[in-house]
């Protein structure tokens, strides 16, 4: 598998580039952003680079150098063709072992390897742990992922793709990498924000998008419960874009997916026209 790296201005392949002492390895003190880059172009750039400034922010360090991010996005992109999947992270930098900090210089890290296209559909399971709505860092895509795959690994282990977690006041809120949406009664619903949920740059591109077509779709409040009642369901994340839910554990949903298919098309038109979307 090829993966390019580069770290702090040089590509470094897979050669040690990151002190042990950094904050993002010591104690997760970190942000990242994922896109999805089709033949050069990163989708949604201005978006996720948006997103990871509030994710800093909400951490309480600076916003990032984004002429430095640029340079280690083009630096790992280039030679690359089709889809990939590009990562780009921002940590504290050098740090103590504890959580303070000393005010280092951020580390900044860009990787990107090819990436198979998705499949159309999925299967999901909801599991027992819970995200907290109310952390100093609901909301933010930090490097402290480990709740994450642990959930995921469960799923998995169980014959899922994806782990579906409610909120502490048992909520519907989201995967471990996505956004869910379910159909209820003719609507388009996904969780509010109000619910932990990460504000994804897709979930984001759904509604705006969605609505644009016409089509009846809304952030609700929703029980974890409504799993087993929806119509349709579907997830949305930066690589899998707009993704049917076949299974959501044991049960079956209905092959019939008129609205997922309908905001798949929607959300394909879209971005295929949006030359700022494109990058």
């Amino acid at each position: 598998m090829t993966i390019n790296v580069w770290v702090n201005g040089a590509l470094v392949g897979d050669q040690p580039a990151l002190s042990a002492l950094d904050h993002g390895v010591t104690v997760g003190d970190g942000v990242f952003e994922t896109c999805k880059v089709v033949d050069g172009k990163v989708f949604a750039r201005t978006r996720h680079h948006d997103r990871m400034d509030r994710s800093l922010t909400g951490l309480g360090l600076p916003t990032a150098d984004r002429g430095l991010l640029n340079e280690g996005i083009a630096a790992v992109l280039d030679g690359l063709d089709g889809l990939v999947r590009l990562r780009y992270t921002v940590t504290a930098g050098v740090g103590p072992l504890g959580s303070e900090r000393i005010g280092s210089p951020m580390s900044y890290i860009a990787m990107a390897t090819p990436i198979d296209v998705p499949p159309a559909t999925t299967t999901v399971i909801p599991v027992s742990w819970t995200r907290n709505e109310r952390s100093a860092v609901a909301g933010l895509k930090t490097t402290s992922y480990a709740e994450n795959a642990v959930a995921l690994a469960a799923a998995r282990e169980r014959g899922a793709t994806e782990a579906i977690l409610a909120n502490t006041r048992g909520e519907l809120c989201e995967g471990t990498g996505s956004n869910i949406f379910v159909v209820v009664d003719g609507e388009i619903v996904t969780p509010s924000l109000e619910s932990g949920a990460l504000a994804g740059i897709t979930r984001e591109l759904a509604l705006e998008w969605g609505r644009a077509a016409g089509l009846p779709v809304q952030e609700k409040t929703l029980e974890l419960s409504i799993l087993d009642s929806c119509d349709e369901a579907f997830l949305t994340s930066s690589t899998r874009d707009i993704q049917g839910i076949t299974a959501v554990g044991e049960r079956s949903m209905p092959s019939d997916r008129p609205l997922t298919e309908a905001m798949a098309q929607a959300f394909a038109a879209a971005a295929a026209h949006d030359e700022d979307e494109a990058g």
